[in-house]
């Protein structure tokens, strides 16, 4: 069992509404959101019960759309166990101008929402030129980007990883490969066909956890099949926390226990040593 666990997918939304208001991605608040609304200290809180040393914090865009400022302001209370990670409409011609004006305030890392939980995937946006100055400065910055689409996306995610090769891109949910059909995971091919690619990483979250077991799927067979291709060096754990049902305890738990079959050297760089890679500010 790993003795350092760092989570790079909790979210936080703050209790202040006049301070930080939700003005969410699309126009629809997630309903995670309001349900299990979970501010700083509230993570820290369950940090400390489930054993899990530092986090990055996403930001969550169907609360707040691109005003990072609950995430940065709420990281900087914590440096020593928190970096923020953001997002900017990198569409637009001011994207450069604002990620410094974000990585001033704090922000550690930026993310591409491309849809979710409150609209289907678009995923024109990823390799729309418009966007090629952000991931230029994010390779100047040595930022990561994460990215949250489908298997829709996986061409466009390619695309940006050949071009921009100095930018570490994180699949948000393994990109939510379908692994029901079993081994050898045939339906999943076009994400192990981006394994070559050595800038692609993935966070294993909640969702394929869940996914783990359904259908003829199983735990040992699909995780060590993403170890065996990937490697265990570009895989991260993320809570997505409170988003996914559970304490934290709970939801690191179930990780645990999924992942069971993989060595401990493996387990080291899923639940720690991949994510001080990835956000620095986490080492040590």
């Amino acid at each position: 069992m790993p003795h350092h666990y760092i989570d790079i997918h909790p979210h936080i939304i703050s209790d202040d509404e006049k301070r930080y208001p939700p003005a969410p991605l699309f126009g629809k608040r997630s309903d995670w959101s309001q349900e299990r609304p979970c501010t700083v200290e509230t993570l820290i809180t369950a940090m400390d019960e489930a054993g899990v040393a530092k986090a990055a914090v996403v930001h969550s865009s169907t609360t707040y759309g691109f005003d990072n400022s609950y995430v940065v302001d709420s990281c900087a209370q914590y440096p020593d166990r928190l970096v923020a990670v953001g997002s900017v409409d990198v569409l637009q011609p001011d994207a450069v101008e604002e990620i410094r004006k974000w990585v001033k305030r704090g922000l550690g890392g930026l993310r591409l929402f491309t849809g979710g939980s409150t609209k289907e995937f678009d995923p024109s946006e990823l390799d729309d030129p418009r966007s090629f100055p952000a991931w230029d400065l994010c390779g100047e910055l040595g930022l990561s980007m994460c990215i949250q689409t489908g298997p829709v996306g996986l061409p466009q995610v390619r695309i940006l990883a050949e071009r921009f090769p100095n930018v570490p891109i994180i699949l948000d949910h393994l990109g939510r490969p379908d692994v029901t059909d079993g081994p050898p995971y045939t339906a999943a091919q076009s994400l192990f066909d981006l394994a070559p690619i050595s800038s692609i990483f993935l966070k294993l979250t909640p969702r394929i956890m869940g996914d783990s077991i359904k259908g003829k799927a199983a735990p040992d067979t699909l995780f060590r099949k993403i170890v065996d291709v990937f490697g265990a060096q570009r895989l991260a754990w993320g809570s997505n926390f409170p988003t996914s049902p559970g304490t934290l305890s709970e939801i690191l738990g179930m990780a645990e226990e999924r992942l069971s079959g993989l060595s401990e050297i493996e387990r080291e760089w899923i639940f720690a040593k991949t994510a001080e890679g990835l956000y620095p500010r986490l080492r040590g």
